[in-house]
């Protein structure tokens, strides 16, 4: 399976952490921004970095947006700037489209225009933002502390028919299944000689390495 493609559309503090988090998860990433130095401090740690005016309609042309999973919309301090990426992402035919609002009035015109998700960094991180935003995987992500997180994933493709004590999940990937819900029944000890089923969801606690080689198995 071929790594996700995403562009992010202006730097700031919130953008960079959205740039960085999804390229640690195996995505490939175009970073966007109309700051030279923004650019050069980034330019080592994802796919490409380019200086371009993210308001600018040929900026979409230019990053081939027509092929991406996905665009994040990073930066809302020009509002007219911010409206027009996302509307012609959305034109263009990007599949998913996450922007950033800074107020309630903005958030309504962005949702108007074909916006998938709108929020506000003040109460998202970027790191967490971006690992949700790999929804396909993983349904939620729980971040306890620097290193370690709970996320929720439906059953990986090589562990389907296997056991948990065959898996030996603690030992081989240093994760741990703390719960399971499967035909919409949550099981706080799922059985471990029971084999697991495609469309179960593991809830997995363990350090967020590990959460993202999981992660990466499944992409490739």
């Amino acid at each position: 399976m071929k790594n996700k493609q995403y562009a992010v559309l202006g730097l700031g503090n919130f953008g960079e952490s959205v740039a960085l988090t999804l390229q640690e998860l195996g995505c490939e990433v175009i970073a966007v921004d109309h700051n030279e130095e923004r650019i050069q401090r980034i330019a080592d740690h994802v796919s490409y970095a380019m200086k371009a005016e993210v308001g600018d309609p040929e900026v979409m042309k230019a990053i081939g947006a027509r092929n991406l999973d996905g665009v994040v919309v990073a930066f809302a301090e020009n509002m007219e700037a911010s409206i027009m990426a996302t509307l012609l992402a959305k034109e263009i035919g990007v599949p998913f489209v996450l922007a950033k609002a800074n107020n309630e009035t903005h958030e309504k015109i962005l949702k108007k225009i074909g916006a998938d998700a709108v929020i506000y960094p003040e109460r998202e991180t970027g790191e967490r933002v971006a690992k949700q935003m790999l929804s396909a995987n993983f349904t939620d992500w729980i971040t306890l502390s620097r290193e370690y997180s709970i996320i929720e994933t439906t059953t990986p493709e090589g562990w389907v028919g296997r056991t948990l004590e065959d898996l030996n999940l603690r030992e081989n990937f240093e994760v741990t299944v703390v719960g399971m819900i499967r035909s919409e029944e949550f099981e706080i000890n799922p059985d471990p000689k029971a084999p697991l089923e495609e469309r179960a969801i593991l809830i997995l606690l363990g350090a967020d390495d590990a959460l993202k080689e999981i992660r990466k198995g499944e992409d490739e």
